[in-house]
């Protein structure tokens, strides 16, 4: 259990690490991505591409293995329908990062900045999380 625990950890601060390098932390440099019309800064792109190498060859291993190093089996997602509720998440996913320039994992790094828009960000992120636990369940399929 500590093994897992401490490979989550370093594997958190490691991708922590790599959003820090790559400036993916500032919401300025995610804006100017977004901003195709304007001061259009193409960095992000670099990014998302060179984390399309280690992903697929992270599913390339994973053919050759009956299960991870750590863990019973693997925790791939085996549902591949487009649904109300997959597009409305993604539809806020890509409001709140539009509008802001942070994503969950760009904001908990960023939190090491100690700048008070990080520090808000993961405050309403938590509390959206908390308010969707504790949301009655009939509301909860209702918005599916």
């Amino acid at each position: 259990m500590l093994e897992r625990t401490l490979l989550a950890v370093a594997s958190g601060l490691l991708f922590g690490a790599g959003l820090a390098i790559s400036d993916m932390i500032n919401p300025a440099r995610v804006l100017a991505f977004l901003d195709v019309a304007g001061a259009w800064d193409p960095t992000l792109a670099f990014v998302l591409g060179g984390a399309l190498v280690p992903s697929a060859a992270a599913y390339l291993v994973k053919r050759r293995m009956e299960s991870p190093v750590l863990e019973k089996r693997f925790h791939v997602p085996s549902n591949r329908t487009i649904d109300t509720p997959l597009v409305t998440g993604a539809v806020i996913f890509g409001l709140g990062w539009g509008l802001v320039g942070l994503c969950p994992g760009p904001a908990i790094a960023a939190l090491v900045t100690l700048k008070w828009q990080a520090i808000v960000f993961v405050i309403a992120m938590i509390a959206g999380m908390a308010a969707y636990r504790f949301m009655p369940e009939r509301l909860v399929k209702a918005a599916a």
